[in-house]
This record gives C-alpha cells, sequence and structure tokens, in this order.
C-alpha cells in the first residue's frame, strides 16, 4: 500500500503545488487592520478545494465578528472510525518589506527545492496536505475525515470553541 500512496503523492504533487502557491497568493491576514474581505475570500477557495476532492456537506461557518472557518467531511466506510483534521488558512501580517528577501510576501517564490511566501508552511500547507492525502486515497480514505479549517488562529482562535 505504501508504494501505492507514493506514486498517488508524486501524480498529484504538481496540481498540489500550484493549488498551495495560489492558496498563498490570498492575502488572508487576520489581524486588525487588514482587510477582512481576503480573508472571506480565502474561506471561500478553500470551501471550493475541499469540494474538488468529493469532500461532502462543505461550507462556510460563519458568525458575526469572526473570520469565516470552513467544514467539509467524507463519510466513514462501514465500520471504520472518522478522524477529524485541522488547519488554518489565515497568515500573520507580512511584516516590514524590507525585511523579506522576495519583492512581495504574498508572491511564492522557489529556492533551493524550498517555497517561500506568506502562508506557505503556517498554515496553508496544511490544507494542501489533507487535500493530498484524500486525493492519494481516490478521494475514499480508508476512515471517515471531518475537516474544520479556520480563520482565526493567527489572531488566538477566539471564535473556534463557536465554530
Amino acid at each position: 500500500m505504501h508504494d501505492d500512496l507514493a506514486s498517488a503523492i508524486d501524480a498529484h504533487f504538481p496540481k498540489l503545488r500550484k493549488t498551495l502557491e495560489d492558496l498563498v497568493r490570498i492575502r488572508s491576514v487576520s489581524a486588525p487592520g487588514y482587510d477582512p474581505d481576503e480573508v472571506h475570500r480565502s474561506a471561500e477557495a478553500t470551501a471550493d478545494l475541499l469540494r474538488r476532492v468529493g469532500m461532502r456537506d462543505v461550507r462556510l461557518l460563519e458568525l458575526p465578528g469572526a473570520h469565516p472557518a470552513v467544514f467539509g467531511e467524507l463519510p466513514a466506510p462501514a465500520g471504520a472510525p472518522t478522524v477529524l483534521l485541522y488547519a488554518h488558512h489565515d497568515v500573520q501580517p507580512p511584516g516590514p518589506a524590507i525585511e523579506w528577501d522576495t519583492a512581495d510576501p504574498f508572491e511564492p517564490v522557489e529556492r533551493n527545492g524550498r517555497l517561500y511566501g506568506r502562508g506557505t508552511s503556517d498554515d496553508k500547507a496544511g490544507i494542501v496536505a489533507h487535500l493530498g492525502a484524500i486525493l492519494a486515497h481516490d478521494g475514499k480514505p480508508p476512515v471517515g475525515v471531518k475537516l474544520i479549517i479556520e480563520g482565526e488562529e493567527e489572531i488566538g482562535s477566539a471564535h473556534l470553541e463557536d465554530f
């Protein structure tokens, strides 16, 4: 099974990388003073990605005064457990431009085989890793999957329990 999964991941890798690059380009800074529409746009893009890999009941979770979270699920095969996976689609502010080695922190750049840009690892890569696991199993993992991707982790997850 491992070789089959490794081959499936290799086959999906170029598409997953492009997905990560597209997510990084969304300026989803959740901190006060930044455009909350970008966080909402990030949630919508994330929901669309979940739908594309076959997740069901995909929806934005919205509360007054909160950045949206995204939910989706895949039912468990008979007798199998369900796992809850987590990620977040918001990012930290980029900080002073002078401290970046790139022209735009929201434009992904590869250097020495690594991808740099705001959110490439924390945590838009988490979203893409979950998508990759689902794709590697052809949308039918051996367990049920519930996925919550919040938009406020970088500001303390103030509404996560309410969601």
